[in-house]
């Protein structure tokens, strides 16, 4: 049985790279979840392989656990498809996209064909790791990628929207010009007061004329 020996490299990171020996009649899931024991990421998140050409532009897509859309569109599964029906070039690419909600994008390139299998060896098998992954780390059931040197950015992980605080301060502004219309009127309640008090004390000076 023939292997096809793929380089996987981040798009992002590219000198973080894998070399994967994976045999011809294998599928696209097996190559996917080989990715990412040596990124030693949880592969059961939505993602999908391109085939590519050099410039790594992406083409048809073969997918792993689908959202609506794409089983609407009768995308290919991962599960399904063998890798040997998409060789077609002895450097054949795939662009490849991990996890859509959180996204990490990588470059699977053919380096070689292996005529032979290596006796006692599972495939996949990584043969080749260099550079270390960048985390993925698990808030819940959302996945979030905090790169080593970054700050973690709390407003963006509770998809904090601006539009909410204009939205919240009207709200605040409402409460105090409630406020200060409940101040106005206790003032206008006072002069009133007032008023009456001069009336009566008016009142009480007309009698005082009457006796005289």
């Amino acid at each position: 049985m023939a292997l096809y020996r793929f380089r996987v490299t981040f798009e992002d990171y590219d000198d973080v790279t894998r070399e994967i020996d994976i045999k011809s009649n294998q599928n696209f899931e097996d190559l996917h979840k080989a990715i990412h024991q040596s990124t030693g990421y949880n592969p059961e998140f939505p993602s999908s392989f391109y085939i590519s050409n050099d410039q790594w532009i992406k083409g048809e897509e073969i997918t792993y656990l689908p959202n609506q859309k794409r089983i609407d569109r009768g995308v290919s599964l991962m599960d399904k498809v063998k890798l040997s029906s998409f060789i077609d070039d002895p450097h054949q690419k795939f662009y490849y996209t991990f996890n859509f909600d959180r996204p990490f994008d990588f470059h699977v390139e053919l380096m070689k064909i292996i005529l032979d299998e290596t006796s006692g060896v599972i495939y996949p098998t990584v043969v080749k790791s260099v550079g270390e992954a960048p985390r993925q780390f698990i808030i819940g059931a959302n996945p979030t990628i905090i790169p080593e040197d970054d700050d973690f950015d709390f407003l963006n992980e509770v998809a904090f929207n601006p539009e909410d605080a204009e939205d919240f301060s009207e709200v605040t502004d409402t409460g105090e010009e409630h406020v200060e219309k409940g101040e106005e009127s206790e003032d206008e309640e006072d002069e009133f007061g007032n008023e009456f008090s001069d009336d009566e004390g008016f009142e009480d000076d007309s009698k005082l004329h009457d006796d005289y």
